[in-house]
């Protein structure tokens, strides 16, 4: 009867962390919680012309395990964007990314990559943005395909604050804090 309970106080445990997770913090985040956020947050003009990049990855125990800066380089049609990201990483390690992003009437965004596992998507409302998608590390990095959450938030200067997290299996494994500001003319 014992081992009963045991199991039954387990499964209630891991089931209360998992809705926990759900409805609080970083994962409990809607694009409507912002709607009223000021300044607005608006890709066209927040990704038009040079971006600088810096950021910082933390692994899986919450301890920085690289840091980057890119520049990235949006250019739009219409409401599609192609954006050619060069990052920069401390071990001297360069990497290339290439993302097609495509704003939709409603305020939700498409996010398109080549190294992405399907289409990625997410919104923009009030002063922040948000993506999900599904993002397939280089080989070299393991081949793993993360599950990521990026949040970006519009502050009163331009810059974007964009503070992301990295998922396998429901388990974090990284987080990634960068701001983005335009180069000056």
């Amino acid at each position: 009867m014992s081992l009963s309970f045991l199991i039954l106080g387990a499964a209630l445990a891991a089931g209360g962390a998992l809705l926990m997770r759900r409805f609080t913090g970083f994962a409990a985040q809607k694009p409507a919680d912002y709607a009223t956020a000021l300044p607005p947050f608006d890709i066209r003009e927040v990704f038009s012309g040079p971006v600088l990049c810096e950021g910082v990855i933390f692994g899986p125990t919450g301890r920085v395990a690289s840091r980057f800066t890119a520049e990235m380089n949006p250019v739009w049609q219409g409401d599609t964007c192609r954006m050619t990201e060069d990052f920069v990483y401390d071990s001297g390690a360069t990497q290339a990314r290439e993302w097609t992003l495509t704003l939709l009437p409603d305020g939700a965004i498409r996010a398109e990559a080549p190294d992405l596992a399907g289409t990625g998507g997410g919104r923009q409302q009030g002063g922040a943005a948000h993506l999900r998608y599904r993002l397939r590390l280089p080989q070299d990095a393991g081949g793993h395909v993360l599950d990521v959450v990026d949040w970006m938030y519009l502050a009163p200067n331009g810059t974007v604050v964009n503070r992301s997290q990295m998922r396998k299996f429901g388990f974090k494994v990284a987080e990634l804090v960068a701001t983005m500001r335009k180069v000056p003319a």
